[in-house]
């Protein structure tokens, strides 16, 4: 048993990770956390163990890939402004397979599911990990790139909804929500729908708003994310957004589980 922890230890807290594009094989960082393990020790022997032996064992679970686990925690920080950790996440996200192309269209996917202003902390974090890694524009989207089609039966449901759920209360908030949200946000080519959806149901996990989830639980699976990976994003909530927000989560991916299978 020793052995087996052991291992699993040295590969969630491996060596440094690399530049992006010099490893064939992505690098984990060298702790779970900024802190070192000696840091978490001197103020909590317990976490230290929790984090060897826990977390060790969160990111070795195979029902998320390292590249899909690493970019929900990037998320998760992001959504909850959560800094201290996010260079750390978005370093072993690049070397997980995540794309610049694909962390800047997340953060700014982010940026109408969290707030403007945890967007630009995730920013303030990112321009120097870019800086470092040598990432340059010619890496990042466009501003105003081709979109992917419309689905306008999709749409024209979504709207019908919108109006339901608003009526003239918030008649901005309908403007924003079809234009520039659904519009053009959604149709962005260099994060994939599937994606999307997945960064979108983190989101709304990390903060406990769960009136939202159902609806884009099932958008998610309509998407491509499978009720497996769903279901370990709310594991994956429990150790980085608390049990509470996991639990209230749960119950919500339980009833979209149950009423896609009738």
């Amino acid at each position: 048993m020793k052995l087996l922890a052991a291992t699993l230890v040295s590969l969630v807290l491996g060596t440094p990770a690399l530049a992006q594009g010099t490893a064939s094989m992505p690098t984990p960082l060298e702790t779970a956390s900024a802190l070192s393990a000696a840091d978490i020790q001197s103020v909590s022997p317990a976490l230290g163990r929790y984090a060897k032996e826990d977390v060790a064992g969160l990111w070795q679970r195979p029902q998320l890939s390292r590249r899909d686990r690493s970019l929900v925690t990037v998320a998760i920080l992001i959504a909850r402004n959560q800094t201290l950790d996010l260079p750390h996440y978005i370093n072993l996200a690049l070397d997980s397979g995540v794309t610049p192309r694909e962390l800047s269209e997340t953060i700014t996917h982010l940026a109408f599911y969290s707030g403007w202003s945890n967007a630009m902390a995730a920013v303030a974090v990112t321009k120097d990990i870019f800086a470092q890694r040598g990432i340059g524009p010619d890496q990042l989207p466009a501003a105003s790139p081709q979109l992917l089609p419309l689905n306008e039966q999709a749409e024209a449901t979504r709207i019908a909804s919108v109006q339901r759920l608003l009526g003239t209360a918030a008649p901005g908030l309908d403007q924003y929500t079809t234009d520039p949200l659904f519009k053009d946000v959604w149709l962005r080519p260099d994060l994939s729908p599937r994606d999307r959806s997945l960064m979108t149901i983190t989101s709304l996990m990390a903060n406990g708003q769960v009136a939202q989830l159902a609806g884009h639980l099932n958008r998610a699976l309509d998407n491509g994310l499978t009720q497996e990976q769903a279901g370990e994003v709310v594991t994956q909530i429990a150790f980085y957004a608390g049990w509470p927000n996991a639990f209230s989560a749960g119950p919500v991916a339980a009833e979209v589980f149950k009423s896609r299978a009738k």
